[in-house]
């Protein structure tokens, strides 16, 4: 069975973006990316939501594969290679290869897509990750904690959510990002 896995980049009081969308804080380092890219090759399946396949189409555009460093056009390679599926009832159609639009997030439909996945799924985003997570759907959770208090914004964790998890790995780069990987506790 495939494990489904939320990876997020997140500010230490816990959002992925800040009061205006902006991320720009969350870029990672050389060091972050390569990490970040090895957490990427096992994933057969992304799923994501709008806003963030619109911001992951990035990873299929020239710019993406011509001008990015190694790093960058290692992970655009292991993204388009990978199956994606977006939940989005405003998206009129998706833009990039393999990649499917659904109109309904169904748990059932993930667990089947779990039971039958030749690899792992990343699910991508809080908004349809916190709708996973109240499913019982992630069994792994990866967070790379950026150095910066943001005072609000997009929670990395639905409000009110209450899970139990076991660290699995953790790692320190240079820049002051933290790495932490954690199993779902059953």
């Amino acid at each position: 069975m495939a494990l489904l896995n939320y990876s997020a980049f997140a500010s230490l009081d816990g959002y992925i973006a800040d009061e205006q969308g902006d991320f720009s804080w969350a870029m990672p380092s050389p060091e972050a990316h390569t990490l970040a890219n090895e957490l990427m090759e096992p994933i057969g399946t992304c799923i994501y939501g709008r806003r963030m396949y619109e911001m992951m189409t990035y990873w299929d555009t020239p710019e993406a594969i011509d001008e990015g460093s190694g790093i960058e056009y290692d992970f655009a390679m292991t993204w388009r290679a990978a199956d994606k599926i977006v939940y989005s009832r405003t998206l009129a159609e998706v833009s990039t290869a393999r990649t499917r639009l659904e109109r309904e997030f169904r748990p059932d439909d993930i667990r089947k897509l779990k039971a039958e996945a030749t690899g792992d799924i990343e699910i991508g985003g809080p908004t349809l990750a916190a709708a996973a997570l109240h499913a019982g759907l992630v069994d792994q959770f990866a967070l790379f904690t950026v150095p910066v208090v943001i005072g609000g914004g997009n929670p990395v964790f639905p409000p009110g959510l209450k899970l139990a998890w076991d660290l699995l790995d953790q790692r320190r780069f240079a820049d002051g990002m933290v790495y932490a990987r954690y199993r779902r506790k059953d």
